[in-house]
């Protein structure tokens, strides 16, 4: 009906003087702040991610091909929408990322004295489990090193604290909130989720009841096989991935625990989990049981209850 540019400080003004209407935009940064500033003004916002976006923009890129293929895409019948975050959603998803980010900085700093150590022949294992033994050495003036390394070693370890004391800050906090949260109490009854997993799903997940039953919710994650079908004959490949990668991630490394505990133990109350390990890999396995598992945190979110193990055959 009109195209017109509005800058970024008069744009609430501008739909504020419109009448009640679909706004649309991508889901992209600070499109959750814009829907829950535009929905205050009675207007319904449906965002978009930039994916379904991109089939309706004609020829090269420009704003304005943007928003007729964002305009375009809105009014497709079977178009799927992103739910609008809430503050509080987004303050837990920050908490989440920010631990995320303190763990990899850990992660490369201890990397980093691992390497610089092994140039003078002290060697240690991957992980923050042994950096006790890089700084014996660092430490130890008959360990051969020189006095710039031990200094710059010591640096890097008390980087390293730094970090182990923020992260287990964090994970305070995210315990003391899954325990008095009743939604990730009953998520952290099943196997392999706790309480970081929990409070994630609560952070990035969309509300279940959008999806219509566990696998969708699954799909949505990344963890169903990519399809290639064709006049009728279904094949399946490898992973999608196409989906929220933190909580593929954590689910992923969570089925992995799983299944490491039930194969170092050689038995298990699932029994779907013991035929698996009797015939297939453990990577591929831990795949499986994070599909399963998505679809049990559908199970519960949407009925109210809480796991129940499984009876055996």
């Amino acid at each position: 009906m009109f195209r017109e540019k509005v800058s970024r400080e008069k744009l609430l003004d501008f739909l504020s003087s419109q009448p009640r209407c679909t706004v649309a935009m991508e889901a992209c940064a600070s499109a959750h702040y814009w829907g829950r500033e535009i929905s205050q003004l009675g207007h319904e916002v449906r965002l978009i991610a930039p994916i379904y976006v991109k089939p309706y923009v004609k020829r090269q890129k420009n704003d304005a091909a943007d928003a007729e293929g964002i305009c375009e895409a809105a009014q497709r019948p079977t178009m799927r929408f992103v739910a609008v975050k809430t503050e509080e959603q987004q303050a837990r998803g920050m908490r989440f990322r920010t631990r995320d980010l303190l763990v990899r900085q850990r992660t490369q700093t201890i990397n980093a004295l691992r390497g610089h150590l092994a140039e003078y022949g002290v060697t240690a294992a991957q992980g923050p489990a042994h950096v006790g033994r890089l700084a014996m050495a660092v430490e130890d003036p008959d360990s051969g090193l020189p006095e710039p390394v031990r200094e710059l070693g010591g640096l890097l370890l008390a980087q390293i604290a730094e970090f182990e004391v923020k992260i287990a800050g964090l994970d305070e906090e995210l315990n003391a909130c899954a325990r008095q949260d009743e939604e990730a109490v009953r998520l952290m009854t099943i196997p392999g989720i706790g309480p970081v997993t929990a409070m994630a799903l609560q952070a990035f997940a969309p509300p279940m009841e959008s999806f219509q039953r566990g696998r969708d919710f699954s799909a949505w994650l990344g963890l169903v096989p990519r399809q290639h079908t064709t006049g009728g004959k279904p094949r399946l490949g490898k992973t999608s991935k196409m989906g929220q990668r933190d909580l593929r991630r954590l689910l992923i490394t969570g089925a992995m625990t799983v299944v490491r505990w039930a194969a170092r133990r050689r038995v298990t109350t699932d029994p779907w989990l013991a035929r698996m390990l009797a015939r297939k890999p453990r990577m591929l396995i831990a795949v499986a049981l994070a599909n399963r598992m998505a679809r049990i945190v559908w199970a519960l979110t949407t009925k109210r209850e809480s796991y129940r193990v499984p009876a055996a055959a």
